[in-house]
């Protein structure tokens, strides 16, 4: 574990990991790397027609910027709620709405910068089975 300076940090893009959520992450920002005490920040990748596990983020606000393709995200209690995110997009999540990204493309890669008020990122992942059968139909 990293511990806490008060020096500037570069950090180059962590080898690619598979998060609980069932996404490719590559991790830049975190507890572990630079000793952050309230932020996170990161690479996802989700490859074609590839979708999350639907999951919340207790406690944690989670905001996103879209680099490349175009996913979607159901959100809200029951996953009521679609949203689109095209590259240029600021998609933003508050903390402990279910939500289910995914990208309905067959052929293109979708890629986003995703920060987070919790800096150890994985630990306030909270796996949602029962709301997965609600959107079956990616």
């Amino acid at each position: 574990m990293h511990t806490t300076t008060s020096e500037c940090q570069l950090v180059r893009p962590g080898s690619t990991i598979k998060g609980k959520q069932d996404l490719l992450y590559n991790v830049g920002i975190s507890a572990e790397s630079v000793g952050a005490q309230g932020i996170h920040m990161q690479l996802v990748r989700i490859p074609p027609g590839a979708h999350a596990k639907a999951h919340k983020h207790e406690g944690h606000e989670t905001a996103i910027y879209a680099l490349q393709g175009v996913s979607h995200c159901w959100h809200g209690e029951r996953l009521e709620h679609h949203t689109v995110v095209s590259p240029g997009d600021f998609f933003y999540i508050p903390a402990g709405v279910p939500h289910l990204p995914y990208n309905p493309s067959k052929t293109e890669e979708a890629v986003a910068i995703i920060s987070r008020t919790d800096p150890n990122e994985q630990e306030s992942v909270l796996l949602l089975p029962g709301l997965e059968v609600l959107r079956t139909s990616l």
